[in-house]
């Protein structure tokens, strides 16, 4: 059972928190954290109470609500999609998300999660990474160089050795930006001038575009053997990013199968199409990568239980109290029966 301090106020952690937080521990340090937290829920994978995310779909996006539950903890985060809203001056991608104790139904956690899906989802492929990536991996061709592209960088840096990095993206001030941004941060940057360049030399491949439509930045004839690609960009129905003939050669690894029949690259592909959970290789119940030709695919839609593992890292993190601030939002009557009361004397 989780009890918060005081059983009416709930740990709020804002997005100025979050952001104090990273500095406070290190973006490296807590990239490598979260994936620790990530691969430990993988390993009790089957201790989940699992289901597709809730999505409602629009002309214009998707929001949805993503919820998991251990027995002891339950999580949920909202988060949209709107690939239109960067033309607005918006983000694509917003999200918050709760923790809650299932003993009392209580909340015991509230925070952004904009920031935190950034840096979860960046943990999770490098996590990915380092069971099916070839070994010595040093190069990673990022396509899509919009959010998402500095954390995945730095993930990969983290837990993996990431050495360099080979920039595209369709808009050249969006790969000028990351550039920018990774510069001082240990990696050698390479701007390039389409995506068949972008992945020259690299063993690592990580797509991660926005457009909501079934487009094809890999084709089958640019990827060789002996690559691991990072598919993430490909996260609702109708929006893809491979060729159907790379997933034909490669071996592909999902999160929850039957979210991602629905969302992911897979989606293109028969229903019967084979897929290996990656908890079943983290957990050493099925063989990751085999030998040095083969193209490992890992077909990244996002999951709520790692979600869960990143509300469970920011609940352990702030639990003196620090990097947050009290919310009253639970009612908190003297006399549980007496709401009404309590609401009177408050006149």
């Amino acid at each position: 059972m989780i009890q918060p301090s005081n059983k009416a106020l709930v740990p709020f952690v804002s997005v100025d928190n979050m952001m104090r937080l990273v500095h406070s521990i290190g973006i490296e340090t807590m990239l490598r954290d979260l994936a620790s937290y990530v691969e430990a829920d993988f390993h009790r994978w089957e201790s989940f109470d699992k289901t597709p995310r809730v999505a409602s779909h629009s002309d214009v996006g998707v929001i949805e609500l993503m919820p998991t539950s251990d027995g002891e903890a339950y999580g949920f985060k909202y988060v949209n999609g709107h690939p239109k809203n960067t033309a607005e001056g918006l983000q694509t991608v917003t999200a918050f998300g709760l923790l809650a104790d299932v003993y009392t139904g209580y909340p015991v956690l509230l925070t952004e999660m904009t920031l935190l899906t950034a840096l979860r989802t960046a943990a999770t492929s490098a996590m990915v990474a380092k069971h099916l990536a070839p070994k010595g991996a040093k190069t990673m061709a990022m396509i899509g160089n919009g959010a998402q592209s500095e954390f995945q960088t730095l993930a990969m840096k983290a837990i993996i050795g990431l050495e360099n990095v080979r920039l595209y993206d369709i808009d050249t001030e969006a790969s000028r930006k990351c550039a920018h941004n990774l510069s001082g941060m240990g990696v050698h940057v390479t701007l390039c001038k389409s995506p068949e360049d972008a992945i020259e030399g690299a063993q690592i491949l990580t797509t991660c575009t926005a457009d909501k439509k079934n487009a094809t930045i890999l084709s089958d004839n640019m990827v060789g053997t002996g690559v691991h690609i990072n598919a993430i960009g490909g996260d609702c129905p109708g929006k893809t990013e491979l060729a159907a003939g790379i997933l034909d050669r490669a071996d592909v690894f999902v999160e929850f199968t039957e979210q991602t029949r629905i969302e992911g690259e897979i989606q293109q592909m028969p229903d019967d199409f084979p897929v290996t959970e990656i908890w079943e290789v983290i957990a050493g119940q099925k063989p990751g990568r085999v030998d040095e030709k083969q193209i490992t695919l890992f077909d990244g839609v996002g999951f709520a239980t790692e979600d869960f593992s990143a509300l469970r890292y920011i609940r352990d993190q702030v639990k003196d109290g620090a990097f947050c601030d009290p919310l009253d939002m639970l009612a908190d009557p003297d006399d549980p029966r007496d709401l009404f009361g309590m609401l009177q004397r408050a006149k």
